[in-house]
């Protein structure tokens, strides 16, 4: 980040120059072009409001999809393994599968933007659920060492994504399940109008005013518009070695759920 001329107001770009070189950077992110670093500072920034931002934009939805994904995981074949929650974030996810009903195992929560592991911290016990500053590209497990993996609303996020699969693929045990809970492109063209307005136009606007960062969220819609489709991301599994793999539309195609299973 380019630091505040030292020369004082005259020379310091104004509030809509330096929004709008905040929306080429998402642009270009959401493209591929550093991407890395973008995401991981743009998470580390918004950290603090960044589970009420969440839940407000997604008018609670992400919950029930959160909990149809941890279902489609299948944990209960392995109630006392070790499980990945990718991307964590604030580690929603993995404090979600901590409190199911029947679980004994662990979660390792890994992502590379801190910020938001800290500011997950307390959601549960810290020996069920272990946060691990990690990038998704270069996971610190051994190969075939965990019993399942989830991922939400992060993949889309990973700069290499054919490589954060194989990552992915790499650290499961035989038969392991690995399922994605990401947005997609509703097919139906009225649902679609009306959540293209929602995600182009009222969710960067009131992101932008509650997370107090520039492009945060005009990045999302980009990199969702930029995120293969459904059918091309379950090509894209089956490359990186998963078998089995199956998706499903939830909420009218908003978002999509894609398991796979590790051979």
């Amino acid at each position: 980040m380019v630091p505040p001329s030292i020369a004082g107001p005259p020379d310091a770009p104004t509030r809509s120059n330096s929004d709008a070189a905040s929306v080429e950077r998402a642009e270009a992110a959401a493209a591929g072009h550093g991407k890395r670093d973008y995401v991981q500072r743009m998470f580390s920034d918004i950290a603090p409001r960044y589970d009420l931002l969440n839940h407000v934009l997604s008018l609670n939805i992400d919950r029930a999809w959160r909990r149809r994904a941890l279902r489609a995981l299948q944990w209960t074949q392995a109630p006392a393994g070790a499980y990945l929650d990718l991307c964590a974030g604030t580690l929603d996810v993995g404090a979600m599968l901590v409190r199911q009903t029947g679980f004994a195992g662990r979660v390792l929560g890994a992502d590379f933007a801190v910020p938001m592991l800290r500011h997950g911290a307390g959601k549960a016990p810290s020996d069920r659920l272990a946060p691990v500053g990690a990038d998704a590209l270069a996971l610190p497990f051994a190969d075939g060492t965990l019993d399942g993996a989830i991922v939400a609303f992060g993949i889309r996020n990973v700069a290499d994504l054919d490589a954060g699969l194989r990552e992915v693929r790499r650290v499961l045990r035989p038969g392991a399940r690995f399922v994605i809970l990401e947005f997609s492109t509703p097919p139906s063209r009225l649902v679609r109008a009306g959540y293209h307005a929602y995600f182009h136009h009222v969710l960067p606007a009131v992101g932008r005013l509650v997370s107090g960062h520039g492009s945060a969220y005009t990045y999302l819609p980009m990199s969702v518009a930029t995120f293969p489709t459904e059918q091309a991301l379950a090509d894209r599994m089956r490359a990186a070695g998963f078998a089995d793999v199956t998706w499903e539309r939830v909420s009218f195609g908003i978002a999509a759920i894609h398991v796979g299973r590790a051979p």
